[in-house]
């Protein structure tokens, strides 16, 4: 299961984005995953929240949606969303299949406590969180 190195990778980011804000405490951490990366967001959660644990982001809150990436075939030029286990072209069964849209996780923001501002904040952050 790799939700326990991605948990640990957004827990990295979302501590030092905490840390540039000055914050006390996280609240929040918003994102979204390709359905290509395969992950489950329950795991995920769960490995957050075990590796959060001790630090300004135990308790906060991963909101993640699961996002399907559209694909196009190309033997055929088909357009379709792909399944995430077994990504082949619904018009000709080819498997030669090329994502049209970013994959990966990504963390869009993260809410502080006590930050820079004293109160609660969202801090934008469009990286990406794993490989």
């Amino acid at each position: 299961m790799h939700e326990s190195s991605l948990a640990r990778q957004i827990l990295a980011r979302v501590l030092a984005e905490a840390e540039r804000e000055g914050a006390a405490r996280v609240r929040a951490v918003r994102g979204w995953a390709a359905e290509t990366e395969r992950l489950s967001p329950e795991a995920l959660r769960f490995h957050f929240q075990a590796h959060a644990a001790g630090t300004p982001a135990e308790g906060a809150a991963l909101d993640l949606e699961v996002r399907t990436v559209p694909a196009v075939c190309e033997h055929c030029g088909e357009r379709f969303e792909p399944d995430a286990h077994y990504p082949t072209c619904p018009a000709c069964g080819s498997p030669n299949v090329r994502l049209l849209g970013p994959t990966g996780l990504h963390v869009e923001s993260v809410v502080v406590e006590g930050g820079k501002s004293q109160g609660a904040e969202e801090a934008p952050n469009t990286s990406r969180a794993g490989p």
